[in-house]
């Protein structure tokens, strides 16, 4: 076990610990050897660093537990409840997608992909490239690198019918990963107390920005084809938002996609209306069965404000995003940018223009598409297999998720409790959907644990809800 291997067994067990309950029992060092593939000894130099630091003591003969720190006095924040204006988003910001796990455990709740799905060489070759370029020490353009920008306008030029302006190096902003390009989107075009419309269920971050930038939002049922056009026009007239916030291609969480008719028919409703789409295409890189066809090549009037990460398929250490926007609602964006983060590290943009124009970058993508089709078969397949009350309305085409309805009553946010407590990590289908859900979900990702476990999981959310129909 190497160097390296050693210090990202403490990191992990790091930020587990970290997360996890005072007085937690950790995992024994025969299970994390087995985790991990590591010697006995190599756990054993972990454990004694997390102990020499404080962060877990051992019993003799019990086992090894989360330190539990007692304050010799609690600290009052009260002072804070008449400093802070009331707030109507009570409860916590962080996703069940977001909590981590325990070393052991089963997790099919994260929003990313496992390590082997990355293209790791290639990145950590492309962020020491980075690091010795000229401009690494160097503050980069407010609106990004001009060869990055230019390469995300020709991706949407390259599938623009002919006859119609495709985008240039200028109508594209590089932000700090979509998140953040959804959070400027939402302030600097809806703005304060106007209504958006989103698909429901649709990505919970979006949901939760939309949220904090003050935007009312306005939910239109969506399937796996997308949503009903007539709906979507209906929602427009009764509530006279000029924005719809969606997922055309590889839906977040249900891997829909829509059908090249529906987009076409979304499309002339928010023209005929004078409104935006906000088109969310996280998963561009990520298709199986079919490729994205984003709604922006379609529009060359500025209709389209378009949002593309390479999060999920470059790295997650790579936060890069592209907004691509034009005429006076991008210039509103970049402003909104130029006030809240100024500028994206040249180093992260340098790294991310490497991996994407090396040679090997299609045939990583090639291979991650037939890995993501193994792994949605295998947990489809135990899905369908084990738990006979779970129903998966479409195979998803594209992305990390299998969006699974169970029986009408379950309470999916206790079921994702009792799941975690044996060791499954899910995520509760309630954080999709910007109001009340229509039905019961979980979420569950095929592509962050590895599938030989896929079985154990389903076995166990199957005993789960078996205890709660008794």
């Amino acid at each position: 076990m190497g160097h390296d291997s050693t210090e990202r067994i403490t990191a992990d067990l790091t930020r587990w610990v970290a997360a996890a309950a005072p007085g937690a029992r950790v995992p024994s060092n025969r299970a994390l050897v087995a985790r991990y593939g590591a010697s006995p000894v190599t756990v054993q130099r972990v454990m004694s660093d997390l102990a020499g630091r404080g962060l877990v003591e051992s019993q003799p003969g019990v086992g090894t537990f989360v330190r539990v720190v007692r304050a010799r006095r609690p600290a009052d924040y009260g002072w804070q409840t008449s400093a802070l204006p009331a707030s109507e988003h009570r409860g916590t910001s962080v996703s069940s997608t977001q909590t981590t796990p325990a070393p052991d455990s089963i997790a099919l709740h994260s929003g990313y992909p496992s390590r082997e799905l990355l293209p790791e060489r290639l990145v950590r070759q492309a962020l020491a490239r980075a690091a010795r370029a000229p401009n690494a020490l160097e503050r980069s353009p407010a609106a990004g690198l001009p060869e990055l920008r230019a390469w995300f306008a020709h991706e949407v030029a390259s599938v623009t019918p002919a006859g119609l302006g495709a985008p240039t190096e200028r109508d594209v902003l590089i932000v700090g990963g979509s998140q953040s390009g959804l959070s400027s989107i939402f302030r600097s075009v809806v703005g304060v107390g106007r209504p958006l419309l989103v698909e429901s269920p649709t990505y919970w971050g979006a949901i939760l920005a939309a949220r904090q930038a003050g935007v009312v939002l306005v939910p239109v049922a969506t399937g796996p084809d997308g949503p009903d056009p007539d709906a979507v026009a209906r929602a427009l007239d009764l509530t006279g938002a000029r924005a719809f916030y969606a997922q055309p291609n590889f839906a977040n969480p249900t891997g829909g996609q829509w059908t090249a008719e529906r987009a076409t028919a979304v499309l002339d409703v928010v023209t005929q209306r004078g409104a935006f789409v906000i088109e969310d295409d996280w998963a561009h890189d990520l298709g199986i069965d079919a490729e994205s066809r984003p709604l922006v090549a379609h529009d060359d009037a500025g209709r389209v404000i378009y949002v593309r990460s390479l999060t999920k398929s470059v790295s997650p250490a790579v936060r890069v995003a592209a907004i691509i926007a034009r005429g006076p609602a991008r210039d509103r964006i970049l402003a909104d940018r130029a006030s809240d983060s100024m500028y994206v590290s040249a180093v992260l943009q340098t790294a991310a223009l490497d991996v994407i124009t090396q040679p090997a970058w299609r045939a990583h993508g090639r291979s991650v598409r037939a890995k993501l089709a193994d792994r949605r078969e295998a947990l489809l397949g135990s899905v369908l297999d084990t738990i006979p009350a779970a129903h998966v309305e479409r195979r998803p085409v594209g992305g990390f998720n299998l969006w699974v309805r169970l029986p009408d009553g379950t309470d999916v946010d206790q079921l994702a409790v009792e799941c975690r407590g044996r060791g499954v990590v899910v995520a509760p289908g309630t954080e999709w959907f910007p109001a009340e859900p229509s039905a019961p979900h979980i979420r569950l990702n095929y592509a962050a644990s590895d599938p030989a476990r896929f079985d154990d999981a389903t076995s166990v959310i199957r005993d789960v809800l078996a205890a709660h129909a008794r």
